[in-house]
Formats: structure tokens, C-alpha cells, sequence
């Protein structure tokens, strides 16, 4: 008995919760999106928002956001209700976009995973939306900038990285596309370079260190006495 009444309580409980929930108004979005801006849907890229309006679809009235991409003359609808839960977002900021220049300037991320999954992982990030995972395969994948990328695939998903980055970038910066891959691409490089430089003053300072220690036991054996 003390059971059933337990969980009539319980039930009860939670329809009063969900249904003060559903009563309350809605949040209103802090940083709305309008026509004009430049936005970013995760699978395509950056596109221009046309227009906002309202379209009968099914029966239903629905309040849309009309996104133009103009490299693949698409216009994608997005619900405004649902614009946030499928991922689209404004530009970055330019201090996003400091982290990101950081990003491809550090040392590419070593894995033995097999390649079938690691391009797996790789495409999910392009298509994360997430600009700094972008960035990531960008630098893991940095060595198909100088065509001594080892596999077919791996350059299609470089290219498709470093095109993802250079459009937001472009954006960002207010620069052309073209411009933006020469960037991306140079910072790249640079910072392989950088990173040479860091690892050959490393070696030498082992050698150095090296000759110490034996100039050091030939001297501390010259000493001994007989």
C-alpha cells in the first residue's frame, strides 16, 4: 500500500513539474540570429542568412531561417525553433579565432589507431561545426600541405578541413577564401618549422650534454691513482 501511494506520488510529482515547466515562457535567445548575418551550419560550412519567415509545411505554420550558400548556389530552411539544437551558430570571435591560429601552430597529434576509424574521428569533426576541432584535423593531418600526404583519402579530408577553416576565417578577418587557405596553409608550416627548429636545439644540447659526462669520466678516470 505504502508502495502504491509512493509512486501515485511520484507521478503526480512529476506531471505538476512538466506541466509548470510548459507553462512557463520560453527564454528569449540573448543573441538572435537576423537577416544578413554570416552564420555557420556545421555540414556546409558558412552561409548568409537571406531572410527570416513563416512557411505553412504539412499543415503546420513554422517560423524559418533561410540560409544561402553561395558556393553550391544551396538554400537551406532551419527552423528557428531548432536552430541552436542542429548546430547553427555565428561566426567565431576573433579571440576563437586566436586559439584556432594556436592550434595549427603546435605539434600534430601522434595516434597508432587504424586509419579507417581515425578518418571516421576526422569527419566527425569537420562536420562538428566546432571551429577548433576543425583546426585539429587541419594540424594532424598538416603533412598533405607539402604532397607528402601518403593516402588518397587523407588529402580529400585535409582539403576539406583547411576549405571548412579558411571560410570562417575569411569571414572573421575579411579576407577571400584563396587568401585564407595561404594563411592557414603558411601558419602550418610555419609551425612545423618551428617545431624542427625546437627539436634539432634539443638534440644538441643532448650531445653537448653527452660530451660533458664523457669529458668528465675521462678526466675523473685520468685522476685515479694507480
Amino acid at each position: 500500500m505504502d508502495k502504491l501511494a509512493a509512486a501515485e506520488i511520484t507521478k503526480a510529482m512529476v506531471s505538476a513539474a512538466f506541466g509548470a515547466t510548459a507553462a512557463q515562457e520560453k527564454p528569449r535567445d540573448g543573441d538572435p540570429f537576423v537577416a544578413g548575418d554570416f552564420v555557420v551550419y556545421p555540414t556546409h560550412g558558412v552561409g548568409k542568412i537571406d531572410k527570416i519567415g513563416t512557411e505553412e509545411i504539412g499543415g503546420h505554420k513554422l517560423d524559418l531561417i533561410y540560409i544561402s550558400f553561395d558556393e553550391n548556389k544551396m538554400t537551406l530552411r532551419v527552423p528557428v525553433a531548432q536552430a541552436r539544437v542542429t548546430g547553427l551558430r555565428k561566426l567565431a570571435t576573433p579571440e576563437t579565432m586566436a586559439q584556432v591560429m594556436a592550434i595549427l601552430a603546435g605539434r600534430p597529434k601522434v595516434s597508432r589507431m587504424m586509419w579507417a576509424k581515425r578518418a571516421q574521428e576526422f569527419q566527425a569533426k569537420i562536420n562538428s561545426g566546432d571551429l577548433k576541432a576543425v583546426a585539429e584535423v587541419c594540424r594532424d593531418l598538416q603533412s598533405v600541405a607539402n604532397g607528402s600526404a601518403p593516402s588518397y583519402s587523407q588529402r580529400n579530408l585535409f582539403e576539406l578541413a583547411i576549405d571548412r577553416l579558411a571560410g570562417e576565417y575569411a569571414g572573421v578577418v575579411g579576407t577571400d577564401k584563396a587568401d585564407a587557405i595561404v594563411k592557414l596553409t603558411q601558419k602550418l608550416t610555419d609551425g612545423r618549422s618551428a617545431d624542427s627548429a625546437k627539436s634539432e636545439a634539443k638534440a644538441d644540447r643532448a650531445r653537448d650534454d653527452a660530451k660533458a659526462k664523457s669529458a668528465e669520466a675521462e678526466v675523473s678516470l685520468g685522476a685515479t691513482p694507480v
